[in-house]
């Protein structure tokens, strides 16, 4: 029987570590590589020596990101994404004393492979295509985060010297994040300029803001809220941050801006997929929540043999510890967050959409489960279907989803 190899690479921003191991464990190549297409031809050179048909190497690594992980995969090299956290577990199992190092860590990869490389989950090989629909969803989530972080700071700010403009907007979709909002606060920042408003000048900005209906009444609203005297700061202070908030709205324009811009080109990559009319099909799937979840998932069905480790991945199911007569359910903490933020809001969207969905949320909070809980059941039965549609490449279908209302209907 030939002699097998395998190999590690501890990665890094400017260079990496590749190590090569034997049936024995014996480090048979260690050197140290460039992030650059020098680096990656090295690599291959040197995997190429030890053994001439060099795809037969696997290489283990802690990330499936980075040009080199794309060089390797293009080349034909089988690539193994390793847990961060299940890596630092096997530190402690090859030595007594903790020690950490490039050099060290390139080896334990290769070990990790060569030891315990049949118990690895299965790599997926997600389409290119795919792999764009998730760095745009994720880009686009990202902006999302900070325009929300954003607005949270200007309305603190505003709070503290100038809490007529959060006031003004509480009641209405957005607050202060509405157009016709930044557009007053961009050209009122403070107190004071905003007393000066005239309702004319104003029924102008809202108009500029996109504002049709019930101009003048809001115009006539918003200058008597402003011209109310209020507790002020002293007005240099008052100037100063008044200042920092027109840089907030700055920056607040811009996040915004730049979400629409990455949600249309988010909707273009997603609709050009073909799974998008699938996922398009179920209850309460916006286009956002689908992108994210293809991202996440990836399109290839060999990911998932079955519904239960679909479930499991996106955090729909609990974990169970028995031992001897002692058992206990927790939920699963370490997980995908962004597929966890997808369950919640699907199922409870879906509540409106799909009247099977509703029996059975109904159904289980009956059962003495909570909001949260009973959403997870829900999601677990929208990931079942999910994973039957994709295989079977077919749209949903709500009576057969939920054969019993349908034939209560």
């Amino acid at each position: 029987m030939p002699m097998r190899f395998w190999a590690g690479l501890d990665w890094g921003v400017y260079h990496h570590d590749l190590a090569v191991t034997d049936d024995a464990g014996n480090p048979v190549v260690q050197l140290r590589v460039t992030n650059d297409l020098h680096g990656l031809n090295a690599a291959l050179n040197a995997l190429r020596e030890v053994r001439r048909n060099r795809r037969s190497i696997p290489i283990a690594i802690e990330t499936g990101r980075g040009l080199m992980v794309a060089g390797l995969r293009q080349a034909g090299q089988t690539v193994v994404v390793l847990n961060p956290t299940r890596v630092a577990n096997y530190r402690n199992r090859w030595s007594a004393q903790p020690k950490k190092s490039d050099r060290q860590d390139a080896l334990l990869l290769a070990n990790i492979l060569r030891v315990d490389g049949h118990v690895q989950p299965v790599q997926p090989q997600p389409s290119v295509h795919a792999q764009a629909v998730q760095e745009m969803a994720r880009a686009h989530r990202r902006t999302v985060q900070s325009a929300t972080l954003t607005s949270q700071r200007l309305r603190s700010l505003l709070h503290s010297y100038f809490p007529a403009a959060v006031t003004a907007w509480a009641g209405y979709d957005g607050g202060i994040t509405r157009r016709e909002a930044r557009v007053i606060l961009s050209a009122a920042p403070t107190p004071t300029q905003a007393a000066r408003l005239t309702p004319t000048k104003l029924r102008a900005l809202l108009v500029g803001g996109g504002r049709i209906r019930l101009v003048a009444a809001q115009a006539d609203r918003l200058h008597a809220l402003f011209t109310t005297r209020q507790l002020r700061q002293p007005v240099e202070l008052e100037e100063t941050m008044g200042q920092i908030a027109l840089t907030l709205l700055h920056q607040l324009d811009t996040h915004l801006a730049i979400g629409e811009q990455q949600l249309a080109q988010l909707q273009e990559l997603f609709d050009r997929h073909p799974h998008a009319e699938v996922y398009r099909s179920f209850p309460g799937m916006g286009t956002v929540l689908a992108a994210r979840m293809l991202g996440e998932l990836g399109d290839d069905l060999s990911r998932f043999p079955d519904p239960r480790s679909l479930r499991s991945f996106c955090a729909a199911v609990p974990i169970t510890w028995a031992s001897g007569t002692a058992t206990k359910i927790s939920h699963r903490r370490k997980v995908n967050p962004v597929l966890a933020t997808i369950g919640y809001r699907w199922a409870f969207s879906a509540l409106t959409r799909s009247q099977g969905v509703r029996d059975l949320y109904d159904h289980r909070r009956g059962c003495g489960d909570g909001h949260a809980a009973a959403l997870r059941r829900v999601y677990a039965r929208l990931l079942n279907c999910l994973h039957h549609c994709l295989r079977h490449a077919t749209v949903y279908d709500e009576d057969a989803a939920f054969p019993a209302t349908a034939d209560e209907g």
